[in-house]
């Protein structure tokens, strides 16, 4: 007998499990999706996505969608399969095609690679997936199995996913430039998300979702809990909600430095940001061309460094008193949420370094709420961005060659130098690296490693190049 995740046992081993299922999923007319999982015959899970006000699904909708929802399922399960981290996983319904059993197997392992090093597991998980030689679920137009999808030339109709951080701004504001008809998405309308929407003034889709509501007792019994590849969750989302709404690419914000990791381990470089790197993209776009996804994916902001990002944002000044790149107060007492930053943490200060070459000490204390460089006690942390005193924080923070180009640009402003923190990483932290680390040209320039359409180049170029 079935055991629902809202009544655990008492106690829950994950050792006591061998495999994770994959059970069911449906498309509602009203637009809610609904995945089901289980471990063994033991405990099942039910996750539900409701897409946006006004989605309509009709049977040739979901003969159209069918590979993507599909996807969605399989990319979703990584939340539930990661309480037991069984050795194997099985499919009861169709099984992936070679493109998309190399993207889950890269999600299932890699992108736990986070959550396998904090929780001391032996070693990284590695399930395999069945696979079938294309995919079968009988309604998509295949492709050849593995093949990435070409560059696309020119989209339509783009959508940009925006979470009310920097780089979702810089990222829209490139698609605006362009004249191409644009609206933004988002799952659930947290404060700086909805403050982003009101000021851009574009259409905005909302999509919510609501996790098995047992999961927390699972996790207070036992399960393993931790970091999973959420921005590969979100993608999924964003593109079934952009082919069932008439748009035809998902512009993405993810930049060249989400592909470096943190630390290596287990003969992987255990990478935060895995979902977001360049590989994890390319995986996703081979696995849509297999299943005939009706939209594309790219992020527009690959070329660029977090740095150079930053610079463009500095010029987007309207958003400044709206955003946050704050992930610690989403994971604090609800009752701050309406604050933008905790002040506290690797992402605060990384955000606070690399805007500071662009911004006075005083419009940036007047965004964060306090002046982050001013204040000795924050040196270990603002150190350790440069890996200076131990690894890359597991954060979404950049690489630790633009962190040392931010230090050496405001320990030369004279706006920023006699700051506490400044000071001391001029004598302490920059002597710890080579003197060619941390090249301003070199973080600052646009990489040709990229999957962005040749038409939206030229305002990329002009927004991030300068």
């Amino acid at each position: 007998m079935t055991t629902d995740a809202a009544q655990p046992t008492e106690r829950f081993d994950p050792a006591a499990f061998a495999t994770f299922r994959f059970t069911t999923r449906t498309l509602s007319d009203d637009g809610v999706v609904t995945l089901g999982y289980a471990l063994d015959d033991a405990i099942a899970f039910e996750e539900r996505f409701t897409l946006p006000a006004g989605t309509r699904v009709t049977d040739a909708d979901r003969a159209r969608v069918d590979g993507l929802l599909a996807l969605l399922h399989w990319v979703t399960g990584v939340s539930y399969f990661k309480t037991a981290a069984p050795p194997r996983v099985a499919l009861d319904g169709p099984h992936p095609g070679p493109a998309a059993a190399a993207l889950l197997e890269a999600l299932y392992s890699e992108g736990l690679g986070e959550f396998a090093f904090t929780n001391r597991l032996p070693a990284l998980p590695r399930p395999a997936f069945p696979r079938d030689g294309a995919w079968d679920g009988g309604s998509a137009a295949g492709v050849v199995a593995g093949a990435a999808r070409p560059r696309s030339q020119a989209p339509r109709r783009v959508l940009v996913p925006v979470g009310g951080g920097k780089d979702s701004v810089v990222a829209l504001e490139t698609v605006r430039r362009s004249g191409i008809e644009l609206a933004l998405f988002s799952i659930g309308d947290a404060a700086p998300i909805v403050r982003t929407v009101e000021v851009a003034g574009l259409p905005h889709l909302l999509a919510r979702r609501r996790l098995d509501p047992g999961i927390g007792a699972l996790n207070r019994a036992g399960a393993l809990n931790g970091h999973v590849p959420v921005t590969a969750i979100v993608s999924c989302v964003a593109l079934l909600t952009a082919s069932l709404h008439g748009y035809d690419a998902v512009a993405l914000a993810n930049e060249r430095s989400a592909s470096q990791g943190n630390v290596a381990w287990d003969g992987i470089d255990v990478n935060h940001q895995f979902s977001k790197s360049l590989r994890a993209e390319r995986l996703l776009r081979a696995a849509l061309a297999e299943v005939g996804a009706p939209a594309d994916l790219f992020s527009l902001l690959r070329p660029a460094s977090e740095l150079a990002i930053a610079r463009a944002f500095s010029r987007l000044e309207r958003y400044h008193p709206v955003f946050t790149s704050c992930n610690a107060i989403f994971r604090i007492d609800p009752a701050l949420r309406a604050r933008s930053w905790c002040g506290d943490c690797p992402k605060c200060r990384f955000v606070y370094l690399i805007l500071a070459p662009f911004n006075a000490p005083s419009h940036l204390a007047e965004v964060f709420g306090r002046d982050l460089l001013a204040d000795p006690a924050q040196y270990d942390g603002f150190a350790l961005l440069t890996a200076t005193g131990g690894h890359k924080p597991f954060e979404c923070v950049g690489e630790e060659q633009e962190s040392l180009a931010a230090i050496r640009l405001i320990a030369a402003q004279e706006r920023w130098r006699d700051h506490a923190v400044v000071r001391r990483l001029a004598a302490e932290a920059l002597p710890a690296h080579p003197p060619a680390d941390g090249d301003l040209d070199a973080v600052l320039a646009l990489s040709d490693d990229h999957d962005v359409p040749d038409v939206l180049m030229p305002h990329v170029r002009a927004l991030l190049g300068a």
